[in-house]
């Protein structure tokens, strides 16, 4: 396969050359499960392995996700190839790790698109998609909302206007993935070389809508649980399926939850008409809370702003300055530990030196 269909430009060609070691050849994660990853090259898929090096070397977020571009070599005695590099990333996509730890989780690399799948079922959530936003954005690649099911909703045109007012930017499109209606548009997106990702809750389609592009069933599918239309967890690991039109599109799975990893720029893009009216706050550094002469308020007051954008603004704020609260006391713990180190190797150089007579 020519690497250009795989998404491989000059960018990181010259990252091959300039970083990667002599001897090592391109290739493309399509999946990973354990430690084997299934990489696609120029003469086909190849499974490897992370070398020891880059493993103890890397911190978790650095290492190999699918989409990422690696540096391959394949030892002299046959067996898996090894990864020897990870080529910088053009765009990728994070989120705060799951858990009590407070450390980078990217999900995908390299994309060129991101398909933010909503139902319009009970999964519909227009708070969701703000967030959904805001971290795609941050991303680097271009967000896209996927409303799917609108077969099954009675009422899919005035939610379909709902979040099409809080996307401002973005293109929205509402699909049935189930009897593909509507997929024309979204498939237009995936075009020969660039790559494309489904996120979005469990049992919102994005399995089913990666068999209709596909023209196969190439991801299993099963409904919902009619008690509360929640989703099953269907696909377990993140996958590159190829498309017949030429493009590429990374299958995810469901997202219990979505914090955001760091970046105020996505925040501000998914809120721009909030930005636009706080230009006109008195004060520069306005919260929107109680602050004297806030147009953002005013606007409120007067019904130019939904309250509930407002508040889905700030909720994302507070949780990217808690984020960057821990990320100071996280490089504090960090920086005391050297200087003890630094220290500890002091004094040991002085006890260990032989004395002046």
């Amino acid at each position: 396969m020519q690497l250009a269909l795989l998404g491989w430009d000059d960018r990181f060609a010259a990252a091959l050359a300039f970083r990667a070691p002599a001897g090592t050849f391109a290739g493309r994660v399509l999946q990973q499960y354990n430690h084997i990853y299934e990489l696609m090259t120029e003469t086909g898929e190849v499974r490897a392995q992370v070398a020891g090096r880059l493993r103890h070397q890397c911190a978790p977020e650095d290492l190999p996700v699918t989409g990422d571009w690696v540096a391959v070599r394949v030892p002299d005695g046959g067996g898996d190839a090894v990864i020897q590099a990870v080529l910088p990333r053009r765009t990728c996509f994070s989120r705060q790790a799951a858990g009590r730890v407070t450390r980078e989780q990217v999900l995908a690399a390299n994309l060129d698109v991101v398909f933010l799948v909503v139902g319009l079922d009970n999964d519909f959530s227009p708070r969701r998609v703000e967030r959904y936003l805001a971290a795609a954005w941050n991303s680097g690649a271009l967000p896209i909302v996927v409303l799917n099911k609108v077969d099954l909703c009675a009422e899919a045109p005035a939610k379909v206007s709902a979040i099409e007012a809080i996307s401002t930017g973005t293109a929205v499109h509402a699909v049935s993935a189930l009897h593909g209606d509507g997929l024309e548009a979204v498939a237009a997106y995936c075009s020969p070389g660039r790559t494309a990702a489904l996120l979005g809750s469990s049992g919102v389609g994005k399995s089913t809508l990666i068999n209709r592009l596909s023209g196969v069933d190439v991801q299993a599918t099963q409904p919902v649980r009619p008690a509360d239309q929640r989703g099953r967890h269907t696909t377990t690991r993140r996958e590159l399926f190829f498309l017949p039109g030429g493009g590429m599109i990374i299958d995810t799975p469901g997202l219990r939850e979505l914090q955001l990893w760091n970046g105020d720029e996505g925040v501000q893009r998914t809120f721009d008409e909030i930005g636009t009216l706080a230009a006109h706050c008195r004060f520069r550094d306005c919260r929107h809370q109680d602050e004297p002469g806030c147009a953002v308020r005013e606007a409120v007051a007067a019904g130019q702003l939904d309250p509930d954008r407002l508040t889905g603004m700030q909720k994302l704020q507070q949780e990217l300055a808690w984020l960057d609260r821990r990320h100071d006391q996280i490089a504090a713990l960090a920086e005391k530990k050297r200087w003890k180190a630094i220290h500890k190797a002091a004094n040991r150089f002085q006890r260990e030196s032989p004395k002046r007579t």
